[in-house]
């Protein structure tokens, strides 16, 4: 699937000024001072294996991203505790404040440090794709998809700080991260893969495509 490339709107700042993020209600500044960049979002539910693909991309020579780690940080920086529900209610803070994409945005500085190739693992909806492609042109998405209860045991079994601890807390992450978009996201997906197998068989289908991706960007 091709993707159209949306067209940039420039914030009206100098070189350094343009490291920032710009002000709400613009867009960054077009890409033709900055080199050019093979950036692949990653999106997909919370379990599906987003980790596991973003680990086979570090193994293979990309720079990755995480938006969640992106939140976490600015969880502590307001002296936020990274539970679950201080996580939901920080992302919805965060888009309230500075619009649907501003996780994509807190993210910018990190992206415009790194190498050449660059996934940027859990985004969560279109309005932040489509404002990776403004500021860097092409952006390849992703979606890496399990069913609910699949993904529920694994984050049981993974135990980190914001994980559900049942059913019912797994079930109102799902909905929280569904109505900041992500549905969207994964169904717009250039690429899809299907994670119901051992990490091995995601591990070689990811190592695969990212290998299809590099060698489409470089030819």
């Amino acid at each position: 699937m091709e993707e159209a490339v949306p067209m940039a709107v420039g914030c009206e700042e100098g070189p350094e000024a343009q490291k920032l993020i710009c002000p709400l209600g613009q867009r960054p500044s077009a890409m033709a001072n900055r080199p050019k960049k093979l950036v692949i979002c990653l999106t997909g539910m919370p379990g599906s294996g987003k980790s596991v693909v973003a680990e086979v991309a570090r193994e293979m020579g990309f720079d990755v991203v995480s938006m969640g780690d992106a939140v976490r940080a600015e969880a502590r920086r307001r002296g936020l505790q990274p539970t679950g529900p201080n996580m939901r209610s920080l992302m919805f803070e965060l888009r309230a404040e500075g619009g649907p994409a501003a996780v994509a945005e807190l993210c910018f500085p990190l992206i415009d440090e790194a190498g050449p190739e660059v996934l940027i693992e859990g985004v969560r909806s279109l309005e932040e794709v489509e404002a990776f492609r403004a500021r860097y042109g092409r952006a390849v998405l992703v979606a890496v998809h399990s069913s609910p209860r699949t993904r529920f045991e694994r984050l049981r079994a993974r135990g980190r700080p914001d994980d559900p601890k049942d059913w019912r807390e797994f079930v109102e992450r799902d909905r929280a991260e569904l109505s900041v978009g992500i549905g969207s996201a994964i169904a717009m997906a250039d690429h899809m893969i299907v994670n119901e197998g051992t990490v091995e068989e995601l591990a070689e289908e990811a190592r695969e495509l990212l290998a299809r991706l590099r060698a489409k960007e470089i030819n």
